[in-house]
C-alpha cells in the first residue's frame, strides 16, 4: 500500500477547480500521563466518498453553525456526536491541530481544521450503522500497523497525522504541544507519473515544481 496516492472517492478532476467546503474533524484522545490512544471510525462500506476507510470524525460546516471559528468548533461537536455517539459539552476546549485542504486535482474538496478533544479513559463510543458502521481506540503506532498489514484502510491525511502522533508519548504532551502551535494550512499537491497520482507535501520534491505547471 503507497500512502502517498490519493484515497477511495477522491477522483481526479478534469475541468475546473472545484471551491473546498470549509470542513471540521475532531481527532478524539484519551490517555493520561503514560498513554495515548486515539478514536477512529470506519466509514460505511457503501458511502461513495471515503467508502470503509478510518477516519477521524468530521464533516461539513452547515449554515447553522454560523461563522468563523465558532462555526467549526459547532460543526466539529456535530460531527463527533453524530459519528461516535460522544457529548463534548463544551466546544471551545476543542485544540486547534492542524487544517488541510485538498489538492487542486481532486474532484471532491475540503478546506479542514482538525481539532484535538481530550476525553476520559473510560469513554465508550457508540454508533448508529448508517455513516459509521464501526469505531476502535488505538495506539497511533498500531494503526499504522494496522494499515502497512493491509488490515485498516486510512487515507493520507490520517496517516499523516498518526505518524506525527507516534512520536508523542502521552496525550498530555500531544495537547500541550498543540496549545503551542501556529496553525498553517497545508495543500497537498497531485503528480501524474504514468498512470499512478502521487501525493506530495510542503517541502517534499517536486511540490513547488507542480504548483508552477498547474
Amino acid at each position: 500500500m503507497d500512502p502517498a496516492q490519493p484515497g477511495p472517492g477522491e477522483e481526479l478532476n478534469s475541468g475546473a477547480v472545484t471551491t473546498p467546503r470549509l470542513a471540521a474533524s475532531v481527532i478524539v484522545v484519551r490517555g493520561a500521563g503514560d498513554a495515548l490512544e486515539v478514536l477512529l471510525v470506519q466509514r460505511n462500506p457503501a458511502s461513495r466518498f471515503m467508502g470503509g476507510a478510518w477516519v477521524f470524525p468530521g464533516g461539513s460546516v452547515d449554515a447553522a453553525d454560523g461563522d468563523g471559528e465558532e462555526a467549526l468548533r459547532a460543526a466539529g461537536v456535530r460531527e463527533v456526536a453524530e459519528e461516535s455517539g460522544i457529548a463534548l459539552a463544551d466546544p471551545t476546549s476543542l485544540v486547534p491541530y492542524s487544517r488541510w485542504i485538498t489538492p487542486r486535482a481532486v474532484k471532491i474538496r475540503f478546506d479542514t481544521w482538525f481539532f484535538l478533544a481530550h476525553v476520559p479513559w473510560e469513554t465508550a463510543p457508540q454508533i448508529d450503522g448508517g455513516e459509521c458502521v464501526d469505531w476502535r481506540w488505538s495506539t497511533p503506532q498500531d494503526a499504522l500497523d494496522a494499515y502497512a498489514a493491509g488490515e485498516l484502510l486510512l487515507v493520507f491525511p490520517t496517516i499523516k497525522h498518526l505518524e506525527q502522533f507516534a512520536r508523542f508519548p502521552c496525550a498530555h504532551a500531544l495537547v500541550a504541544h498543540a496549545r503551542t502551535q501556529r496553525v498553517e494550512p497545508v495543500e497537498p499537491r497531485v503528480v501524474l507519473e504514468g498512470e499512478v497520482a502521487r501525493v506530495l507535501l510542503p517541502g517534499d520534491e517536486g511540490y513547488e515544481a507542480v504548483g508552477a505547471s498547474a
